[in-house]
């Protein structure tokens, strides 16, 4: 079956667009694109993009909690070496983690979960 459609950017609702664009940058090595109080966004060129959009009185999804959101999953070679980097930038590591040693879920700067990996 042909696709109908190809995913070009992911497009996070947050608070403060130009702060996650930076972080998720620092994250993934991936250039920011655009940059403005509304909207920002990264690529690498390759990949679908992250863009970040500003919403008023924006409020962070709990992790865990029982409303629907989504969140992105990262492939890393060393995991624990990477939590500490990352941590580092200003994610949290909340204290429910369901991955056992197969992966760590932390939050970016404005509460959005997010899981990392080694995909083994």
């Amino acid at each position: 079956m042909s696709a109908l459609a190809k995913i070009t950017t992911v497009v996070i609702d947050c608070g403060d667009p130009v702060r996650l664009a930076e972080f998720y940058s620092k994250v993934t090595g991936w250039e920011i694109t655009h940059s403005g109080e509304e909207y920002a966004s990264l690529g690498s060129g390759e990949h679908p993009g992250l863009a970040f959009v500003r919403i008023e009185g924006y409020q962070a999804p709990g992790w865990p909690d029982d409303g629907k959101h989504a969140h992105l999953d990262f492939t890393v070679t060393d995991l624990e070496e990477v939590v500490g980097r990352i941590l580092a930038l200003g994610a949290s590591r909340p204290e429910f983690q369901p991955g056992k040693d197969q992966w760590v879920v932390l939050t970016d700067p404005e509460g959005h979960p997010f899981c990392l990996t080694t995909g083994t």
